[in-house]
């Protein structure tokens, strides 16, 4: 990787692994202990589609805590797209259950096309100050732009993703200026959107406003609550990694093996709030800290690939 040796290369060791498997199981969900286990274990599928099945309301969205700092049980455009993410990772989105999530954002879809992040009955559940005092249902690019690329990339056509991709499109060409979070939802899009040719210019005009949002030099004595290139460029074959040198990505793979805790974890990007709210944080940031690592090579070659229910 990156003109290094094997050798020189610096590798996750299996104590660390194992240091990062207790954490997840003495911390972490349900569902999150089986998403480790399928990624790192070659564990099945079927035990993390039944975890996350219990997080699915019947109008056909997530709720039900599935995002830690939405506590309630209704369903939030939020927790529908961590579930996709979820289900993405193990290979395949069914087109039933993909349908049945469109038709549910058509009822919660602002009139422009776009989703907000949340709608107002969370105002009345136990939820992260932020979300509780939020007035604004605005639409959400990030959010809408992840969803839709998640779509795109498991072939799920409907009539919901067409008007997204829309909205999507229009607020993209607008953009002037970025933020992480936007950065890694319209980076999904674009990594899935049938039109290349576009994709790729979009993001080249978008590449000085991504650099600019994300910091590429992250603070090794520090752990900082704060995004890093590799929540964007997640793997080798992300659209956004030739956004960075590989004197960067090696700089951030570097930080992310030294921000390991004792305990085998890692800390949460999310603010805290509650005590309950930041474990399961610590534990998907574990497990996402853990997968950056295992894509770029620093995981051990002996690891068992997930299996696929392709």
């Amino acid at each position: 990787m990156f003109g290094r040796t094997v050798e020189d290369m610096t590798v996750v060791t299996w104590d660390s692994l194992r240091a990062a498997e207790h954490f997840v199981m003495r911390s972490a969900r349900l569902v999150d202990r089986y998403r480790f286990e399928h990624l790192f274990r070659n564990g099945s599928v079927e035990p993390v589609r039944s975890a996350l099945a219990a997080y699915r309301n019947i109008d056909g969205g997530y709720g039900n805590g599935l995002d830690p700092d939405l506590r309630g049980h209704s369903s939030q455009p939020a927790a529908t797209a961590i579930a996709l993410s979820h289900l993405d990772e193990l290979g395949h989105i069914p087109l039933d259950l993909g349908h049945d999530v469109c038709r549910h954002l058509s009822t919660v879809t602002n009139p422009d096309g776009g989703l907000p992040p949340i709608h107002s009955s969370v105002r009345h559940t136990e939820a992260a100050p932020r979300w509780r005092q939020l007035d604004d249902f605005s639409s959400d690019l990030a959010l809408t732009a992840s969803i839709t690329g998640y779509l795109y990339k498991h072939h799920i056509t409907h009539p919901w993703r067409d008007s997204a991709t829309a909205y999507c499109w229009k607020h993209i060409n607008a953009l002037h200026w970025t933020e992480p979070r936007q950065a890694i939802g319209v980076c999904t899009f674009l990594q899935n959107v049938p039109d290349r040719e576009r994709a790729v210019a979009a993001l080249d005009r978008l590449r000085p406003m991504i650099r600019a949002s994300i910091g590429t030099h992250p603070a090794f004595e520090t752990r900082q609550r704060v995004h890093t290139v590799l929540d964007l460029a997640t793997g080798p074959d992300h659209i956004a990694r030739p956004l960075f040198t590989d004197a960067e990505i090696e700089r951030n793979l570097d930080f992310f093996e030294k921000a390991q805790r004792d305990d085998g974890g890692w800390d949460a990007i999310a603010p805290h709030w509650a005590a309950a709210a930041t474990l399961e944080h610590e534990g998907m940031r574990t497990i996402h800290c853990m997968s950056v690592l295992y894509a770029y090579g620093r995981v051990g070659t002996l690891l068992p690939r997930p299996r696929s229910d392709r």
